[in-house]
């Protein structure tokens, strides 16, 4: 049975509690205020709905991550980025990233990014927990992505591109800044063939789990916006 959250409430049920199908639909209703979106991240479960649709909270399993450490970059890809074709910057632009990250998609007619989802994870960026990524050709922004830094994690939300690579240079970046400033996780979320080009596989939910209780509170050097 689906559970209700409650508005005055931020506690979510266990996560063994989601279903099978659809995969890891876990709860349903509450609010995005900050505070809810934080215990859900640390919980282990993220809102994902659809315009005309209740908030949604899910947690699938298997889970997607990326180790650091276990990056692929492909031959083409370090090509490109040797070219330095593209200028990388992290925190520069969060409001644009994410407004790129809701566009139309030629696979889709809809965005799960709605407006209550972007103006809640600005709040999540003012905090300093959301980041972005810009990737910029000159002065324009061909790309980026965000998601949210917690102790040693880093949960990836969305990323877009409008120019080859772009978003690939980006993401390459980004994972390349977590493992030096000792991030030990991405949370990709769903798998798709984009991301386990990456080197990126299914855990566990409840290995998952244990990648969270490790994790979450463990300080990193991380320097964003520098």
């Amino acid at each position: 049975m689906l559970t209700w959250l409650k508005r005055d409430e931020l506690t979510f049920p266990p996560l063994d509690k989601a279903l099978r199908e659809p995969n890891g639909l876990l709860a349903a209703g509450g609010d995005l205020s900050p505070e809810r979106l934080l215990a859900a991240y640390r919980h282990g479960c993220f809102p994902w709905y659809q315009d005309g649709q209740p908030l949604l909270w899910w947690s699938p399993d298997p889970r997607t991550v990326l180790y650091p450490d276990e990056m692929h970059v492909a031959r083409s890809l370090r090509k490109r980025l040797r070219q330095n074709s593209y200028t990388v910057t992290f925190d520069r632009a969060f409001v644009d990233v994410i407004e790129g990250c809701a566009g139309p998609r030629s696979y889709t007619d809809g965005t799960w990014i709605t407006t209550p989802m972007q103006q809640a994870y600005l709040r999540l960026h003012e905090m300093g927990v959301a980041h972005s990524v810009e990737v910029w050709a000159d002065e324009h922004l061909v790309g980026g992505l965000y998601g949210l830094a917690m102790g040693r994690l880093f949960f990836g939300e969305s990323m877009f591109s409008r120019a080859t690579d772009a978003s690939k240079v980006g993401f390459v970046t980004l994972v390349e800044h977590l493992r030096d400033w000792g991030f030990a996780l991405v949370d990709c979320q769903m798998p798709t063939r984009h991301l386990e080009s990456f080197g990126a596989r299914s855990i566990s939910r409840d290995a998952f789990a244990r990648a969270l209780a490790e994790h979450l509170d463990q300080p990193s050097t991380a320097i964003w916006g520098a």
